[in-house]
């Protein structure tokens, strides 16, 4: 099948082009991101490829349709930024890669909280100035440290196990609880305002829906322990960026770890070094040092990025031979249920 692949760059294209050895589709890398203005570039293609910061928004996927696209294939976990509504009533199957590799993204949790407790980025900084002061570089020993996980699915649990291998104490909250983490490391699950109360580190591993946008808002953030360290990968909406902006300036809480951020689309993944950031919001958050910020990398390992491809790559071959989409997301998926 012709796949036209969407927002690009060298570790997408290695990843896919390696994964689709012996597979013989024909694969198109494009740069730009897919909106309904880019939407024309996919004429003559059975299936798009596109990632978290796309927008398939109804007037997009209107778009695809009319160009022939039957197929919309997510490199991501997350589908959010996919009208599944809009996708339903045109008829377009729309799939994802629901597990590519959860110790990834939960060891990038992990090492943004080393980072940021040992303050290793103000570290690193001060050497290279041949400044070797330890004066303002303090961190906590994670031993005995109450970590809160709100979501303990594939990547909560594996972020379980590394912090439990820290000799932490967990405290864990999911809709469906597991009984292994339970029994294995001691976690223990709560409801959402002990967590707050007790947690030294928060970290969260849930999806974005209706129910966890601004999940961390300034009632949150105002019930979190003094001093402690908010860590996100999940998704940017989860935590609302001027309440957290607000208690950082006022020491509510002891720094932040951010991977993702609600207004990340065409800021993240891109080179603006020689630009002005026009995100007032995402400039001011760069400004306190106890705040840490990457650009979304918490999926680039070589095993995620295999594994992304090669699920992609087998889902449009289950859409071409008309089997079962294990793979599929659906409006469904998304509606309040009763």
């Amino acid at each position: 099948m012709r796949i036209a692949i969407f927002d690009t760059h060298r570790y997408d294209r290695e990843a896919l082009e390696d994964a689709n050895q012996g597979r013989e589709h024909e694969l198109v890398f494009f740069e730009p991101r897919l909106t309904r203005t880019t939407a024309s570039l996919a004429r003559g293609f059975g299936a798009v490829c596109s990632f978290v910061n796309d927008e398939l928004d109804a007037s997009a996927l209107e778009a695809l349709q009319r160009e022939g696209v039957r197929l919309i294939a997510l490199r991501s976990a997350g589908y959010n930024h996919v009208d599944l509504e809009a996708a339903e009533r045109l008829d377009l199957s729309v799939v994802r890669v629901p597990a590519y590799s959860p110790h990834a993204v939960a060891e990038h949790a992990v090492a943004l909280v080393l980072a940021l407790n040992r303050k290793i980025h103000r570290a690193y900084a001060r050497v290279r100035e041949w400044n070797f002061s330890l004066d303002g570089l303090v961190g906590f020993d994670l031993h005995g440290k109450t970590v809160g996980l709100v979501g303990t699915g594939n990547i909560g649990a594996v972020a379980a196990r590394i912090f439990h291998g820290f000799g932490c104490r967990l405290l864990g909250h999911d809709r469906q609880p597991d009984g292994r983490l339970e029994a294995a490391l001691g976690l223990r699950y709560v409801p959402l305002e002990e967590i707050y109360e007790q947690a030294d580190i928060l970290s969260l591993h849930v999806p974005l829906t209706p129910a966890t946008h601004h999940l961390i808002d300034a009632s949150a953030l105002a019930r979190m322990k003094s001093g402690s360290l908010l860590i996100n990968t999940g998704r940017g909406a989860l935590i609302d960026s001027r309440a957290l902006i607000d208690a950082l300036k006022v020491g509510r809480i002891g720094g932040a770890g951010l991977d993702v951020y609600e207004e990340e689309e065409g800021v993240f993944f891109q080179d603006l070094s020689s630009q002005v950031l026009k995100d007032d919001t995402l400039a001011r958050l760069l400004t306190f040092p106890n705040v840490l910020i990457t650009s979304h990398q918490g999926f680039l390992t070589r095993e995620a990025l295999g594994a992304i491809a090669r699920t992609t790559l087998e889902s449009v071959e289950a859409f071409e031979r008309g089997e079962p989409l294990v793979n599929a997301v659906r409006a469904e998926d998304v509606r309040p249920r009763g």
